[in-house]
């Protein structure tokens, strides 16, 4: 664990690189160093996506995962389909909570109402290069509330929604399609935990 904290940077100053639905920003700061010195000035690039909640939603009673498939610009370059298998997921926005996000979330890309949220790890996406940060969250709910396609139209949103068994999910993970971090993270957190949660 490290000993280091916000103490041990010194954050020079950042400046914008480009503003779009994204932003960008170089940062220029040192850190102390293992040895007790300081680093030369330090320059990144930065991508500045801001903070995102993950729900993986789950159907205690039937044992059904609700799961979302729409297509990601991010991966048209791969050699798979970018039509992709994930969970629920949104960014925070201004004077919202991470419950929030995963209620609205919720009801937007699958039509369905969250009957508990049961927080599970967060993490940093890709710190090296963005500041995104994910809170994941269990979201208790009834698989036969969903609706069969969902999203919206102001966001370009086309999502099919999928009520998958575990023996389905697990397959989906052996043969690759599920393959983006937070649907892996999350479903393979469920998997630790399940034992020790107190579902109904």
């Amino acid at each position: 664990m490290s000993c280091f904290t916000h103490d041990d940077i010194k954050f020079i100053d950042s400046e914008d690189l480009y503003k779009g639905f994204f932003s960008m920003k170089k940062y220029r700061y040192q850190h102390r160093r293992y040895q007790g010195d300081w680093s030369p000035v330090v320059e990144r690039e930065i991508f500045e996506r801001g903070n995102a909640v993950g729900v993986l939603l789950y159907d205690p009673g039937k044992q059904k995962f609700i799961m979302a498939e729409q297509c990601r610009p991010g991966a048209l370059k791969g050699d798979d389909t970018p039509w992709l298998v994930e969970i629920v997921a949104g960014m925070v926005e201004k004077g919202e909570s991470p419950e929030d996000v995963a209620k609205r979330e919720s009801l937007e890309e699958v039509g369905c109402h969250i009957q508990r949220l049961i927080p599970m790890s967060g993490y940093w996406v890709s710190p090296g290069g963005t500041t995104e940060y994910v809170d994941l969250f269990l979201g208790l709910a009834d698989s036969d509330e969903v609706a069969d396609y969902a999203g919206l139209e102001t966001e370009h949103e086309d999502i099919k929604v999928l009520v998958l068994s575990r023996a389905e999910v697990l397959k989906l993970l052996e043969e690759g399609r599920i393959n983006n971090a937070m649907a892996i993270i999350a479903i393979q957190w469920f998997l630790l935990n399940e034992s020790k949660l107190s579902l109904p």
